[in-house]
């Protein structure tokens, strides 16, 4: 069976980026730690990550490559405590969210145990452009 592609489309041009978009998307999908996005305005979205156990000094967000990258590496506290059980998680985790054209990110804050990142879409202005006919 052949892999149907957006290039692979005639009216789909310069679309091959966006693929490669979907692609990388779609090898990130780890479910640790889980996270909520929600809109919060018309151009305004929240990423809201549960990071219980986490202190603001263990977490990072980065945007790379139209990648907002947010990652958690607690740190050893160096005590020498014995754990009868151990089931609260403290490993380390990157979480990654593929940014379309013209999203930024803004504030970040922690708040009981969740930590959210505000992203606003700034709408370009529609250009219409028209072309003249040269005579051959």
């Amino acid at each position: 069976m052949t892999k149907l592609t957006l290039g692979s489309y005639p009216h789909m041009l310069g679309f091959e980026q966006l693929e490669r978009l979907l692609e990388r998307t779609a090898k990130t999908s780890e479910g640790y730690p889980p996270f909520n996005i929600e809109q919060t305005a018309d151009y305004a979205y929240r990423i809201t990550l549960a990071v219980a156990g986490f202190a603001e000094d263990d977490l990072s967000i980065t945007v790379e490559d139209r990648q907002l990258v947010v990652r958690g590496r607690q740190k050893d506290d160096g005590s020498e405590r014995v754990f009868l059980h151990r089931g609260i998680a403290s490993r380390q985790f990157q979480r990654s969210f593929v940014l379309a054209d013209g999203v930024e990110v803004g504030e970040a804050k922690m708040e009981n145990g969740l930590l959210h990142v505000d992203l606003k879409i700034n709408r370009p202005e529609t250009v219409v452009q028209t072309i003249q006919i040269k005579k051959g």
